[in-house]
Formats: C-alpha cells, structure tokens, sequence
C-alpha cells in the first residue's frame, strides 16, 4: 500500500470514517474511496462505485471485472460499537457478551459505584449523564444504543440524543407501560411519532428471556439481527 493511501486510511480510522481500497491486479495501482464518495458516485449508476458500496454493506472483500481489469475491492468499516446506558446487571452480561462479538462497548452511568472497571472490565466507562456523554461520543452508523437504567433521568436524555443520530439500533429496558409512558415523555419533548418508533422497546428479540443472561443475549440478538437487515456489517 502506498504511503499516502496508509496515511489516509489511518486518518479515516481515527474519525470513525469508513472507506474502500481499490487495486488494479494487474497493474497494482490503487485508489482509496471515502465512503460518502462511494455513495454519491453509486448513485449516479457507477458500476464500479456501486460494488465499493456492496464491500462495505457486507464488510467482506470482492474481486470483480471492471473495463477489462480485475480488480480487488477491499472495504475498511470502523469498528462496531454498543453505548449501554446504566450500568445494572443486564449490562454487565450484555457488555461481555458484545465484547465476544467484536463491539466496541461503552457504559455510560454517572454512578461510579456502579460503572466501574472491576463491574466492566472490557468495557470503556464514561462517569457522566447520557446527553453529555453522548455529546461527546456522537452515535454513527456503526452505534448501536441501548439504555437499561429504567430511570427516566437517565433513559430519556440518552434516548434524545440517540433518536437524533444515525444509530442504526436504539433500545430500551422496560415493560409495555414503561415503554409507553417513555414515549409519551419523548413526544412531549418533540419527537415525532415515526422518530420514536425507532425505539427498540422493551428491548430484545421475543425468546422468554428470564434471567439477566437471557435478556443481554435476547438484546444482542435483536442488536445483531437489526444490524444486519440495515447493512451495518
């Protein structure tokens, strides 16, 4: 890979940029495509852009004919990441288990009783209120969002900061009625109905989960099963 092309590769790394790294099998020359570069070209019907947009859906490489080359389409996807708001037992398994999963896991709680390293030892820890936290650690197409505090002080604020990003998953903790009520504070706070119905809630797929365990794999599940359908991996 040329000097330039790492430097660019490294640097979109750094700011959560996805991108796609063309070569020339034959000549070995090569071309590094920012993904919104990717986008607005496939819309345009470029064929080869529009398999650059199919490596990153996917995030698998491809090797395709194009104008009479072979040509190797390798696609860089920042890393998979799960913000869990309130560090409860749920989140304790739910953090382990996505950390098996390759995410990167954030727990956001300003109670350092409770989201501390010997609670979440894989896990990188943010002792802050949810909207602060996720100002500074803006939710992107690669986030997924799920809240188990069951606290309104601290659901709602996390679940607006959420529901105004391009998280490609937004969950809840919670019963029916909890679910309810929550979303009539979102209303009231100027969401529009179809913006919260973005809301995975309760959260998790519907396998009878009981225990902590279950619900943290019954979330994933749901995190997972979304993450694919939206072509996020």
């Amino acid at each position: 890979m040329r000097r330039e092309n790492l430097s660019a590769l490294n640097q979109a790394r750094n700011q959560r940029q996805a991108c796609v790294l063309i070569t020339d099998l034959g000549s070995g020359e090569q071309e590094l495509l920012a993904e919104d570069l990717v986008q607005q070209t496939a819309a345009t019907a470029n064929p080869l852009h529009e398999h650059a947009r199919q490596a990153l859906i996917s995030d698998e490489c491809l090797r395709v004919s194009h104008d009479g080359r072979e040509l190797f389409i390798q696609p860089f996807n920042p890393p998979l990441r799960l913000v869990i708001i309130g560090a409860v037992h749920i989140a304790q398994y739910l953090a382990d288990f996505a950390h098996r999963c390759d995410f990167e896991v954030y727990i956001i709680d300003p109670r350092q009783a409770f989201a501390n390293n010997e609670r979440f030892p894989e896990a990188r820890l943010l002792n802050a209120w949810p909207d602060e936290a996720l100002r500074e650690l803006p939710p992107d197409p690669r986030t997924a969002v799920v809240s188990l505090a069951h606290d309104p002080k601290l659901d709602d604020p996390g679940l607006g900061r959420a529901l105004n990003s391009p998280a490609f998953y937004i969950g809840a903790l919670g019963s029916r009625k909890t679910a309810a009520a929550r979303n009539q504070r979102l209303a009231e706070a100027g969401f529009t109905p179809d913006r919260v119905a973005a809301i995975h809630g309760p959260a998790g797929l519907p396998i009878g989960a009981a225990s902590p365990a279950e619900i943290a794999i019954s979330i994933l599940a749901e995190v997972i099963k979304t993450m694919r359908h939206t072509g996020r991996a």
